[in-house]
């Protein structure tokens, strides 16, 4: 059996300070709806600051805002520690970030979902995510 690992960690707060930088130029260039739909339920999304460049998330309805930054965080871990974990096949053949999605299954557990087309290898990857209010971090081990 042959094993490899990525792990990632990112700060909550940087993952805030981009958002609010960038918007939803960001979170759609990163993140596919279903991961920012997760991220963000029971927020309200509209602009926290000029209503028109529709940036930050916004106030909630039941979720914190950090709670949601947190969200997003760990799906960025995961999408980086995935990279990291599959190395020399990414070199070869590059991915955008929207063709490696993160998704529960039944029970919460994160899974790893490629774009068919993109689909690397018939490795099995194993994710985990964990996150406080200040840093998210995700590890990702592919097995063959």
């Amino acid at each position: 059996m042959h094993l490899t690992t990525g792990i990632d960690l990112v700060e909550v707060k940087r993952m805030k300070a981009a958002v609010e930088r960038w918007g939803e130029r960001l979170l759609n260039r990163v993140f596919t709806p279903q991961e920012i739909e997760y991220s963000t339920r029971g927020a309200s999304f509209y602009p926290l600051r000029n209503p028109r460049r529709r940036r930050g998330i916004p106030e909630t309805c039941g979720v914190s805002s950090n709670m949601v930054y947190q969200h997003l965080a760990g799906r960025f871990a995961a999408k980086e520690a995935t990279i990291k974990c599959l190395g020399e096949e990414i070199k070869q053949r590059p991915m955008a970030w929207k063709d490696i999605e993160i998704v529960n299954n039944s029970e919460g557990k994160p899974e790893i979902r490629f774009n068919q087309k993109k689909r690397r290898n018939k490795k099995r990857i194993s994710l985990t995510i964990s996150h406080t209010k200040d840093y998210a971090v995700a590890q990702a081990i592919a097995y063959s």
